[in-house]
């Protein structure tokens, strides 16, 4: 465990810490993120020392909400600082293997997510921040075509990936930055989909819309056809940031790195924990996705199979009654009527084992009908094209025809290749002859196929008739 945790004055976080530390986002921990010039700082709170005025303790919501807020603005300054540094030394447009512009993607997935209110679904509790994003449409109209792109790609089945579709197209717009701030000043839409202690709700939301101006300069080209943004796990990967605050102190170096090397270590084992556990919901999403596919098919046949029944139950019933009122006026005695009874019974039990076979043989006859209608399109089908090809041979006969005229006409008028033509002349004739057998068959084959779609056809006919 020393590998893996901070090393601090304070006790190590205990398994159960670590256990509820990697269930959360990594911007969760009990950490505080600062800036230290281009770098990131990490320091666990416990070690932060207080002052002796009276402050909110660590365990208040408030408190950790706005150390949330600080972190992600902290790290949304530098992704964005790093982006376009590395674009602009770079040189050449970006596309979605830029390992700093996904970071950056990373982050602002974060900050979208930061204080969502949790909407109950068939599936549970469900986070989303596409429903946000959906309202910028309705704030600057140039953004309907975004939303419309993302709601047209094939491949994306989640409103995640539908939300990270959207920064994308934003970003290559060059519109990221004004969206974001269009969204940000109507905090009467967002508080449906916000917490009031939100970072799209607080002051750092307008910060990061204003940094976001600064990736105008960028030119990025992504294409998302194929690409998996419904399952991608979005964890900062603060290796590319990391760096001790203290560092400047030469006399504390060593001491320094080993605390920044076991932070990081502590912060790579959150991450993989928190991987594992995403991949694991995803799977359990998309088997809960399947199954409920499944299961809404099977109850729409069950709702049909029940109110077919439902509907022959009441005509048994009404039937049954019948019988039953005509059992008991026509009896005088016990013994009759006891008669009667059991021999209405044993008739309802005739009648609902023949209606049983009678839905049976109707299934089979449904199951053959369905058979037969398949032939016949087939059947329709190859009628067509042998049509068509037959239509094609003909054109190229009457071609052939012409050509044939028109090399008879040149033959009588010139004296010379008389017999070059004349073999060309027969040669032609052959193949002709040869087309014409080809288009008799041809017609053959289609009386035969028309034939055939008229026995079926009478035959579906009879089927018909002897269900009604």
């Amino acid at each position: 465990m020393s590998a893996l945790t901070p090393q601090s004055d304070m006790p190590t976080p205990t398994t159960d810490k670590i256990t509820q530390a990697a269930m959360e986002t990594i911007y969760l921990c009990k950490f505080r993120v600062s800036m230290d010039g281009e770098w990131l700082c990490l320091r666990e709170l416990d070690d932060i020392s207080l002052t002796p005025d009276p402050e909110p303790t660590h365990e208040d919501p408030n408190y950790l909400m706005a150390n949330e807020r600080m972190n992600l603005m902290n790290m949304a300054k530098l992704s964005i600082k790093g982006l376009i540094e590395s674009a602009l030394n770079l040189g050449r447009t970006l596309d979605s293997d830029y390992a700093p512009l996904q970071q950056f993607f990373v982050v602002m997935e974060h900050c979208l997510k930061h204080g969502l209110k949790a909407k109950k679904t068939f599936l549970g509790q469900n986070k989303s921040f596409w429903g946000p994003l959906e309202l910028v449409e309705k704030l600057v109209p140039e953004a309907a075509e975004i939303t419309a792109s993302v709601k047209d790609l094939p491949g994306l089945k989640t409103p995640v990936g539908r939300g990270r579709a959207w920064l994308r197209l934003a970003l290559m717009q060059k519109k990221l930055s004004e969206y974001m701030k269009a969204l940000i000043n109507r905090k009467d839409l967002l508080s449906e989909f916000y917490e009031p202690n939100a970072l799209m709700m607080e002051e750092e939301g307008a910060i990061i819309a204003g940094l976001l101006v600064g990736l105008n300069v960028i030119d990025a080209n992504f294409c998302m056809k194929g690409e998996d943004l419904d399952s991608q796990v979005g964890v900062i990967d603060f290796s590319m940031y990391l760096k001790d605050g203290n560092s400047t102190k030469g006399s504390e170096g060593d001491g320094q790195i080993t605390a920044i090397l076991d932070q990081k270590n502590y912060v790579e084992e959150l991450n993989r924990h928190l991987s594992a556990t995403v991949n694991n919901l995803q799977a359990k999403v998309d088997a809960l996705e399947k199954s409920n596919t499944k299961l809404t098919e099977e109850l729409a046949v069950a709702n049909n199979r029940i109110i077919t029944l439902q509907e022959e139950m009441e005509r048994v019933k009404e039937e049954s009654s019948y019988i039953l009122e005509s059992s008991r006026k026509a009896t005088k005695d016990r013994t009759a009527d006891g008669q009667a009874l059991t021999e209405a019974r044993k008739q309802l039990k005739e009648e609902t084992q023949l209606r049983l076979d009678v839905e049976k043989e109707l299934e089979a006859q449904i199951g053959m009908r369905q058979e037969m209608e398949l032939a016949m399109k087939m059947l329709e089908k190859d009628v067509c094209e042998k049509q068509d090809a037959l239509v094609a041979l003909r054109q190229q006969l009457d071609d052939l025809r012409a050509l044939k005229h028109e090399l008879s006409f040149k033959l009588q008028s010139s004296d010379m290749g008389v017999k070059q033509k004349s073999e060309l002349n027969s040669r032609l004739e052959e193949k002709t002859n040869q087309m014409a057998a080809t288009i008799k068959q041809l017609e053959q084959s289609e009386k035969d196929l028309v034939k055939q779609a008229k026995t079926l056809n009478s035959v579906a006919n009879k089927l018909i008739q002897k269900h009604h």
